[in-house]
């Protein structure tokens, strides 16, 4: 009898552990769901002329919070397609209006979206060395720089939750030609990517995510 009762306990002691890592796991909340916009670039737009570095930016911030795995990122392509239908322009980028943050954010189910402008992006090339008969003798620097402010909306209430700024710096190559020989050469490209601009790109993206996350528990 009593060997009965030892046995009828360690199958209850094992039931009681193998339920506990299934309602700790029931018990992990969900991940938070967000939505990226294309980053606002107005001020630098006739420097580069139709390519849509805002696009780039934000295609950079996407793929950094992914990697990080913290939050759900909404496909870049669903996002598109909701802000055609919704006639976003482009000067709703940086300062969307809560009405239409609502309207997107019911459509795309998220309650929360990212929204920023690039605010310097620059390479500035300094000479070094002596000129004999106008021809430099020594290597030139160069530096490129580029900087983004951006904030979490929340799209029920309009308010803004996150602020943050991400630096990017690189002494990495020179500048960079959006066209060759007519060509058009976009951000995700090789050639951009190892630039000094690109890189300069991944480090301003990478920064403001790392601060963004720092701040995660105001909206969790």
């Amino acid at each position: 009898m009593r060997a009965k009762w030892f046995a009828s306990l360690g199958l209850l002691c094992s039931a009681a552990l193998l339920a506990v890592p299934a309602s700790a796991q029931a018990a992990k909340p969900k991940r938070m769901a967000v939505a990226v916009m294309d980053f606002d670039f107005g001020a630098i737009d006739n420097w580069w002329g139709q390519a849509d570095i805002g696009k780039g930016m934000a295609d950079q911030v996407v793929d950094a919070l992914v990697n990080d795995g913290t939050w759900r990122v909404i496909e870049r392509k669903k996002l598109d397609t909701v802000l055609a239908e919704q006639d976003f322009s482009r000067s709703d980028r940086a300062d969307p209006s809560a009405a239409k943050l609502s309207k997107v954010g019911k459509v795309l189910g998220v309650k929360f979206i990212i929204s920023g402008s690039i605010t310097k992006f620059a390479t500035e090339t300094r000479g070094g060395g002596l000129k004999v008969k106008g021809i430099g003798l020594g290597a030139k620097k160069a530096k490129s720089e580029i900087n983004l402010t951006a904030r979490m909306i929340d799209t029920s209430t309009g308010e803004i939750l996150i602020s943050a700024k991400g630096h990017g710096e690189s002494s990495k190559g020179g500048g960079f030609a959006f066209s060759k020989g007519g060509t058009a050469v976009g951000t995700d490209s090789d050639e951009w990517r190892q630039s000094g601009l690109g890189d300069a790109q991944e480090r301003a993206c990478n920064d403001l995510v790392v601060q963004f996350l720092a701040r995660k528990d105001r909206v969790e």
